[in-house]
Parts: C-alpha cells; sequence; structure tokens
C-alpha cells in the first residue's frame, strides 16, 4: 500500500477535528442568528451540535492519549 493511500485511512488529527469543529460552529452561528429557521434548518441545527461535541469528544480522547 502506498504512502498516500495509508494517510487516508489514518485517523484525523487533532487539528483536522479542530478545524471541522470551527466549520461546524461557523455554519450553527449562521443559523442561529435567522429569525426563523425551516424545519430542515431546524435540523440541520441539531445535527451540527451533535457533530460539534462527538468531535469535541473525539479531540479530548486524543489529546488524553497524546499526554
Amino acid at each position: 500500500m502506498n504512502p498516500v493511500h495509508e494517510r487516508v485511512e489514518a485517523s484525523p488529527t487533532i487539528e483536522e477535528l479542530r478545524l471541522q469543529h470551527q466549520d461546524h460552529e461557523r455554519r450553527l452561528e449562521e443559523l442561529l442568528r435567522r429569525p426563523h429557521l425551516t424545519p430542515d434548518e431546524e435540523i440541520e441545527a441539531k445535527r451540527l451540535k451533535k457533530l460539534k461535541l462527538r468531535l469535541k469528544d473525539q479531540i479530548e480522547h486524543l489529546r488524553r492519549g497524546s499526554c
């Protein structure tokens, strides 16, 4: 297997997870600035909140494992 392919299969780094978390945070803030959300936007907001929590947990898990 070539090294590039191995990198794709590797676990994400703390920095990659942090960037994903920031992307979700920006989108969530964009949605929450609106006076009203459509039902689809409400679902998206809930999904983003869950994804952010999952990413935060993954980051913390990696940090604890790095010590």
